[in-house]
Order: C-alpha cells, then structure tokens, then sequence
C-alpha cells in the first residue's frame, strides 16, 4: 500500500489511514499536571500508589531506562538495544469525546471535517498509548452514543480507531437533528473517572448555555483540553454567488454584497472566539485544526505549549 493511499480520499475514513499515523505520533506528548517520571512506570508519575507488573510491549532502549528492564530477547533478535514497558496497575485514562453532529460533515479543503476530528483523535490514541496511558472514547451524534472503555496499548489504539471508522461513516449522522454539546459533556462528567485527562473534539456549532455548567464541573477533576475543527469557508468566502441549504429551505448567499459579506463573517469570528473563550475561561487548554492542517503537526506544534503549562 503507497503512502497516498493510506491518505485516503478525503470522505471516507480508512483505518489504514490512522494506523499509517502511529510512527509520526511517537514523540507527541500530552499534559499533565504532574511532573514527569521514570521511563520504569511510563511517562508519567501516577497519580494513585502502586505499580502493576504486566508486559506491556518492547521498545526501542533510550538514554535514563533501567538496564534491569532490558528485553534481551528482542535486543538480540532486532541488533538494537530494547527495553520492556510494563504498565501500570492504575494509569491515567485518556478520553477523547468526539461529537459528530451533522456539521461536521462538510469540507472544502483536502478533507471532510469529520475526517480531520478522526485524524486528530487517532494521532491522540497513539500518543496515549505510547506514554502508557488507557486510551478510550465517548462517540455522540444526535440521539445515540458510544462508549469506548479506556484500555492500553496497541489493543487500545486498535479499537479507537476502528470505534472512529464505524462511526464517522458519512451519512450515518448528516440527516440527524442537532443535539446540544451539553448533553453530551454531562453524561461524559457523570462517567468519567477522576484524573483522567479528557479531550473534547467538536466544531462547536451545537453549543448552549449549559455547557459552561458541565464543563466547569468535569474539570474539577480531570484536565481538559478542547479542539475546534474548522473549515474556513465557514468564516470566510471570496465573492460570489453560493447556494446553501439546511436541509430544507434552501437561500442564495452573494458575498458581493458588502453586507451579507459582513454579516458572515461577523458570524464565523464568533464561532472561532465564543468556544475558544468558555475553555479559556475554565482554565482549559484549546487548540484549532482546520480541513487542511495536519493534524499531527498542529497537535505536536500545541501541545509544546499546553505541556509547558497547567491544562
């Protein structure tokens, strides 16, 4: 299989495609409050006592692993030096929530919104699971929902992603009624373990005044971090004539007239501000990745930031 294909087309999203991310994930790494530990028990210090003994898998030895955890199996098979990873008795969950609302299915740049929030959720995955974190999910659309419970691993990574193909599956949530982000954000707080780290990954066209409410009490507990998936038609369209349509009524938008063109853009700047703003203001971390980033690129590039600061 080439490269390209594992790009797929844009529409439809392919496991092969987020399997293809996983060696491109392996130096991402996501916050935490707490400071960084021993290569011994993972990347990060638990926040519970106790360390568990189960093989977790083989990697590559780097500089500070402990010699007593060299896998001389796999070092002799491979010619290069590899260390075990075992992983702990309680890690830190790693929850995406991914709400798939009829919006997100629109693109005019290299790919489908949708296909972006998968992208992005996959390489999230990788990163987890590569730090010895249980990766897991909650799945929305309007009137249905999915829960993926956390696990480790490849095994972990495996089911997120095939969970994402199956349920980003075009179509299956475009004709559906919105449903307000709140609902689901209260049902992830009452599920949701404390201290696990939890990443909302929406457009955020359905959000109400509820969910200020929810999301101050899920970060309580847990860090949080939002991402916005954009298009940027949605906040800007060069002159001219556009059809558009909400599923019933249908309108002509003429972005030639200085008046329409202001009041949408006016429009899209308080879709990019208003979410952006509620994260900020409980202490949240943000970040935004439109239909022609790379994913992997914007989450490395921001999570450099968020890493150097609480979430």
């Amino acid at each position: 299989m080439t490269a390209h294909s594992r790009e797929g087309d844009g529409i439809f999203l392919t496991a092969a495609e987020l399997i293809s991310l996983r060696p491109r994930c392996h130096a991402l790494r996501l916050p935490m409050r707490q400071a960084a530990a021993s290569a011994l028990a993972g990347a990060y210090r638990s926040r519970f006592r106790g360390r568990g003994v189960d093989f977790l898998e083989s990697r590559n030895y780097q500089p500070g692993d402990d010699i007593r955890n060299m896998d001389w199996r796999v070092t002799a098979r491979t010619g290069k030096a590899h260390t075990k990873v075992f992983q702990e008795e309680r890690e830190r969950p790693v929850l995406v929530v991914l709400d798939a609302s009829p919006s997100l299915y629109f693109g005019t740049r290299r790919r489908l919104k949708s296909v972006a929030a998968g992208q992005m959720a996959a390489a999230i995955a990788w990163a987890a699971v590569r730090r010895g974190d249980r990766i897991g999910g909650f799945l929305f659309s309007p009137g249905s929902h999915r829960e993926l419970r956390p696990a480790g691993g490849r095994r972990g990574a495996m089911r997120m992603i095939q969970g994402l193909v199956e349920w980003l599956e075009p179509g299956r949530a475009a004709n559906g009624q919105d449903e307000p982000l709140s609902t689901a954000l209260e049902r992830v707080r009452h599920t949701v373990r404390p201290g696990s780290l939890v990443i909302v990954i929406s457009d955020f066209f359905n959000m109400d005044e509820d969910c200020s409410r929810h999301l101050s009490r899920l970060r309580q507990h847990n860090d949080v971090i939002g991402c916005q998936i954009l298009d940027v038609a949605e906040h800007h369209l060069p002159e001219g004539r556009y059809p558009i349509t909400d599923g019933e009524d249908s309108a002509i938008l003429d972005m030639a007239l200085g008046n329409s063109r202001q009041r949408y853009e006016s429009m899209g700047q308080r879709h990019l501000n208003e979410p952006r703003r509620l994260f900020q203001k409980h202490q949240c971390g943000w970040l935004v990745l439109n239909t022609d980033d790379d994913p992997v690129e914007v989450l490395g590039r921001e999570l450099r930031v968020l890493v150097g600061r609480p979430v």
